[in-house]
């Protein structure tokens, strides 16, 4: 069994005035590097045996400073586990998304949800299968981990009006060839959850 601790990278000043990030590559405010930390410090109480991120900028500063904690040498890039791409919404709020693509309406360049969980769910097996009977941390985005996580529970999670906070973390456990969710959306307070959820 290998657990995947599946982290939101911290805030950047897109995520605070809600402008879709997607592939765009924003970096980490002020916010969000406190807020990497937070997580990082929650963590460090548990033992992990790899890190890996998203190759965005976001993702990997998030992911280097919570290394720093657990005692992991610099994170490992992944590129299945960037963020869904929004095409030509990037730069746009929700508001003016809809004034522009009223619902229903495709947006030039979106990617699928489907598509996100072709690429990451399989990159997310084979760092599990790297790494058996381990505990691994991947930093990734928040379009990526509500896609995996509906899939992975057939559209329970994330409940009507839940969100995935930046710098939240959501436990997976890969086992005799299935990925399934332990726990969704630790939040930094839960020391004692994030220790007792490693092996």
């Amino acid at each position: 069994m290998t657990r995947i601790s599946l982290v939101r990278h911290g805030q950047t000043d897109w995520n605070l005035t809600k402008r879709i990030q997607g592939s765009s590559d924003i970096p980490l405010n002020q916010t969000g590097r406190e807020q990497a930390e937070a997580t990082g410090l929650a963590m460090s109480g548990g033992s992990y045996d790899a890190i890996y991120a998203s190759p965005l900028s976001r993702a990997t500063e998030t992911a280097a400073i919570i290394a720093g904690h657990v005692g992991l040498d610099a994170p490992l890039p992944v590129p299945a586990v960037a963020e869904r791409r929004y095409g030509e919404a990037e730069g746009m709020t929700g508001a003016e998304i809809l004034a522009r693509w009223p619902e229903g309406t495709p947006v030039p360049g979106r990617e699928t949800r489907e598509s996100v969980v072709e690429r990451a769910l399989p990159a997310l097996v084979g760092l599990a299968e790297k790494h058996p009977d381990e505990s691994i941390i991947v930093v990734s985005h928040g379009g990526v981990i509500s896609s995996l996580v509906r899939h992975v529970t057939a559209h329970a999670l994330p409940g009507p009006g839940e969100v995935i906070p930046n710098g939240s973390v959501h436990e997976f456990v890969y086992d005799n060839g299935e990925l399934t969710l332990d726990r969704f959306n630790v939040n930094t307070e839960d020391r004692d959850l994030f220790t007792a959820s490693v092996l």
